[in-house]
């Protein structure tokens, strides 16, 4: 590392190996090779004068590429392309006439984009289905303990810790569904030509509209695709990269929102996410057990949310058949989406694997709040005693108020059901009221919810993913 002058927290800090080398120039002017070797090989397979001593003499320099001979050409003619096909001429010399015949430069540059995209749609994949993988342990886990549910921040009615973490779940399982959309829809520029229109082709082929068809098909499945866009202007659609931003952005969304929950939960002592043995909490206050991790995630989240409408305006000002303004943007904006998300993916295994429940802290929260919400199910059994239910609520909404006095004014701990048990007017359940206010009969379904839920939806795609999942999420700092 080069201390004197800026290095990229997202690969020194956030990212995987994996993604910063799916994004590296190694891979994306191999791809480059890759290119133009299918396309000289597919254009010899169709007649033109090309001989497979070329093709072999290409493929042997496919991968040692001279990066400073690259450099060195592109100061001089100030455009990357070129300087590549000039690097790779030197190489395979005998091929140097041939290379990249017919092509424009978009025929490797967005081709190639592509391809590193969809990799790296491959590797957020595998990460997303492993966090659900581990969500849905926890989620069964915990299916039963029931805790403080919240709207508005406020407790509300009791859910429990499981049935929690299937809005997670599904919420993960939505972004899924959106990624193999994108793989359902993928496709290659394909061989276009400058403006899109094949003209340089079917002047090589002297007008034959079959073989320049078949040229397309067969570089295309040489680089083990199928389908291509249909027409395009010098680029492939740039609507596709918002398309792909948009389903990292959502992604990103489901990490935020469950990093926040994992913060407030931290606060209050009922989860928390793991801590180190040495890790430190604060420079000051040593006793501090921050939620770090969570925090990280968040951050980055809002990066990766906000890129989306980058890529839109890209897509909406492209005039005509190309313009150039997007070439600078599109090497920051999409590789660092990328590289964004696979940190928070990173941090959403580690978290998620390794969340620590407080139970007890959780049941101590729950007595403090149950007996106002447990009023009700005491007033009906006093009725069925035959009690008149007009009394009862007028008498619990004055025993409710002086337990909330209690702990509000006076910091004390919630008496109500002391209250209730020393009123004659509950003498018929007082010695029922710990059957009442049990907890798991306030949950509702909240258990059935959490094993419908994963049997149903969660499951079916970690069985098409069993291949991918086992991986666990590292925290490089």
């Amino acid at each position: 590392m080069d201390n004197t002058v800026y290095e990229n927290p997202l690969i020194t800090r956030y990212a995987s190996r994996e993604m910063s080398e799916n994004f590296s120039d190694l891979k994306r002017f191999r791809l480059w090779r890759k290119l133009w070797i299918a396309l000289a090989e597919s254009e010899m397979e169709l007649g033109l004068n090309i001989t497979r001593a070329q093709i072999e003499d290409m493929k042997r320099h496919a991968d040692d590429i001279d990066f400073e001979a690259a450099a060195k050409y592109e100061h001089e003619l100030r455009h990357d392309v070129m300087a590549h096909v000039h690097a790779f001429g030197d190489q395979a010399a005998s091929a140097a006439p041939i290379i990249h015949l017919g092509a424009t430069s978009c025929f490797v540059d967005c081709n190639s984009e592509l391809i590193i995209m969809y990799d790296a749609l491959n590797i957020i994949k595998e990460k997303l289905v492993n966090v659900m993988d581990k969500l849905c342990a926890f989620a069964l886990k915990y299916k039963d303990l029931p805790t403080l549910g919240f709207t508005h921040l406020q407790p509300a009615q009791l859910t429990t810790v499981g049935k929690r973490a299937t809005l997670w779940l599904q919420d993960l399982s939505m972004d899924y569904n959106n990624l193999e959309n994108l793989f359902a829809s993928f496709k290659l520029r394909g061989v276009k030509g400058t403006t899109g229109t094949q003209a340089s082709f079917m002047e090589l082929f002297d007008g034959d509209e079959s073989k320049v068809k078949e040229l397309e098909k067969k570089v295309v499945e040489k680089l083990g695709f199928e389908k291509v866009y249909g027409v395009t202007g010098q680029t492939y659609p740039r609507k596709f990269d918002y398309n792909v931003l948009c389903v990292l952005s959502q992604i990103a969304q489901s990490a935020y929102k469950f990093s926040n929950d994992i913060r407030l939960l931290q606060n209050m002592k009922e989860i928390e996410e793991p801590f180190g043995k040495s890790q430190v909490g604060s420079s000051a206050m040593a006793y501090k057990r921050n939620p770090m991790r969570c925090e990280r995630m968040g951050s980055l989240a809002r990066f990766v949310i906000s890129l989306p409408v980058n890529s839109a305006i890209t897509a909406g000002t492209q005039w005509f058949e190309r313009t150039l303004d997007d070439s600078a943007n599109r090497r920051i904006v999409n590789a660092q989406a990328f590289l964004a998300l696979d940190g928070i993916l990173n941090i959403y295994m580690n978290v998620s694997e390794n969340l620590v429940v407080y139970d007890k802290v959780i049941a101590k929260h729950i007595a403090a709040e149950l007996p106002f919400m447990a009023t009700e199910n005491i007033m009906m059994e006093c009725v069925k005693a035959g009690g008149n239910r007009q009394d009862l609520h007028e008498r619990i909404r004055v025993l409710s108020m002086k337990a909330g006095e209690n702990v509000k004014v006076n910091g004390g701990e919630n008496n109500l059901i002391e209250l209730i048990r020393a009123d004659e007017m509950f003498a018929p359940v007082k010695d029922r009221l710990g059957e009442i206010l049990d907890a798991k009969k306030f949950v509702g379904r909240a258990p059935s919810q959490v094993t419908e839920f994963v049997a149903n939806e969660i499951d079916p795609i970690l069985e098409a993913n069993r291949p991918l999942l086992g991986k666990s999420g590292e925290v490089n700092v």
